[in-house]
């Protein structure tokens, strides 16, 4: 396997790390503009744990996890209550906050007589620890495809338990599931905390493979196309998200027949997708008919 087509399937695991965060709060009912804000957490995180702090990277990653996770509930508290477009400017507003603070940040120290760290706009260089410990990009796309599986085993098991109808529940009608005796801000702020986690695990293992990250990475952008994934390859599971990062990633920008067009392409589809199916592709309806079809006659 060639080193395109390693980059071009280890980005697609990278950012369904951030679609499948956006479509977890999507299915409580919350459109996030900024779930970039705990990917790039995760990237500057993680990187400052393996370059300066010389930690292990499967220690970083749980590090870059606790991070997103405690960056969402904080957030959550004081936005749980907002609705709608005011929840949507709410968490754009975070994400901006992030970045503009990256901006300004700067943490550097010596390592073997070289001095790393951020460094601002400047960016935060030499995150290459998976390099000096010896590990070739193909292991680490296969690094990459065990987190990311591990992560679909629990939006599986959240599925079919009690916590995946509660989610989804709140999504179709909070008012309904309060009456029905479900704390809807502590199961809201669950699902900001699992995202934010979610989000942050892409980050460190994004930071990791390129080396270098800097705050124009993380804008607003990231947060427009975490969110369409979902709306495109659908909310009636999680390989619906999937399904959108391989949509854009893997055929958009990786087909030189798009080259220049990938946004105006990509734009057309959302718009398309939204009007013919706007639940997206695998909706529920689908995959409830997939799941009888699948399910072994009695």
């Amino acid at each position: 396997m060639d080193d395109f087509t390693i980059s071009v399937i280890s980005n697609i695991g990278l950012f369904s790390f951030v679609a499948l965060s956006a479509y977890l709060l999507l299915l409580t009912g919350e459109i996030s503009f900024g779930q970039q804000a705990y990917f790039a957490l995760g990237a500057y995180g993680a990187g400052i744990a393996t370059v300066m702090w010389g930690w292990p990277l499967a220690i970083a990653v749980v590090w870059a996890v606790a991070i997103g996770m405690a960056a969402g509930a904080l957030v959550a508290l004081p936005t749980v209550r907002l609705r709608g477009l005011y929840y949507s400017i709410a968490t754009l507003a975070f994400a901006e906050m992030v970045r503009n603070a990256f901006l300004i940040f700067r943490y550097r120290r010596e390592v073997d007589g070289f001095e790393v760290g951020p460094a601002g706009a400047e960016g935060f260089r030499d995150i290459r620890y998976i390099y000096e410990t010896g590990i070739s990009s193909f292991e680490y796309m296969l690094l990459i495809y065990a987190l990311l599986a591990g992560v679909m085993l629990l939006f599986l098991l959240m599925e079919t338990a009690r916590l995946g109808a509660v989610f989804r529940m709140i999504g179709d009608d909070p008012v309904l599931a309060e009456m029905q005796g479900i704390d809807v801000t502590r199961y809201k702020v669950l699902a900001a905390a699992i995202a934010g986690g979610i989000a942050a695990l892409g980050g460190c293992l994004y930071a990791h493979m390129v080396t270098y990250v800097e705050p124009a990475i993380f804008n607003v952008m990231l947060g427009v196309h975490a969110l369409a994934y979902g709306l495109i390859g659908g909310l009636g599971t999680a390989f619906g998200p999937i399904l959108g990062v391989i949509i854009d990633i893997g055929v958009l920008e990786s087909t030189r027949a798009f080259s220049g067009y990938r946004m105006i392409v990509f734009g057309g589809l959302v718009a398309v997708i939204l009007i013919v199916r706007p639940r997206g592709l695998l909706d529920e309806t689908l995959v409830h008919r997939v799941r009888l079809w699948l399910r072994p006659a009695r």
